[in-house]
């Protein structure tokens, strides 16, 4: 079992905190896992981006090689574009599809999401929505990206779930609670658009 994953997004939209769940439900899982960040400055909406490798047996390199990500996870759309010379044939792309418009040339967003559209594996969806509507709060849309990319990381998802009441127990139960249904309807979303799709 190996599932190598790049997270995507822009400084601030809790790209960190999807890195730490996912980290904290690898080692709970008796899994092997590296991780290699780049973070870019939040206040200019800098690109940032995590590389992370989860394994049953032990990895050698934190680093995912072009044409060998199994899963790329943005929550900026344009950011997923960024990456996808490092996916696989038959690899997945999940990201939001609200854009965070931080530079002066920002794609079109028509042609932006034609091109995702084009994309053979992809689940593409408003996780600010989504996170409105489930959790009450806009903020949870990064945990609803999770969620929409669980069926393609190799972690049961009890085990994301307790991950996120590791990583928010400190915050207090209000807001693991709002994490945790928005991990749900991001994972119920892409179930149902997997099974639309097939």
């Amino acid at each position: 079992m190996k599932t190598d994953i790049i997270l995507a997004g822009v400084g601030g939209q809790g790209i960190l905190s999807i890195a730490a769940v996912l980290g904290s439900a690898a080692l709970s899982n008796h899994l092997y896992m590296k991780q290699a960040e780049t973070h870019g400055m939040s206040q200019r909406g800098g690109d940032v981006q995590s590389f992370m490798r989860i394994s049953d047996r032990p990895i050698h390199s934190d680093l995912i090689a072009k044409d060998s990500a199994d899963l790329i996870l943005s929550v900026e759309p344009m950011e997923a574009l960024r990456y996808l010379p490092y996916l696989r044939s038959g690899g997945y792309v999940v990201t939001n599809a609200t854009p965070l418009v931080n530079i002066p040339n920002y794609p079109d967003l028509p042609t932006l999401m034609a091109t995702l559209d084009a994309l053979p594996h992809r689940i593409v969806l408003d996780a600010d929505k989504i996170a409105e509507a489930a959790a009450g709060n806009s903020r949870a849309g990064n945990l609803v990206m999770l969620g929409a990319a669980s069926p393609f990381i190799d972690i049961p998802f009890e085990y994301l779930a307790e991950g996120i009441r590791t990583i928010f127990n400190r915050k207090g139960e209000n807001v693991v609670a709002m994490n945790l249904k928005a991990l749900q309807a991001g994972r119920e979303f892409a179930q149902h658009q997997q099974s639309v799709s097939y």
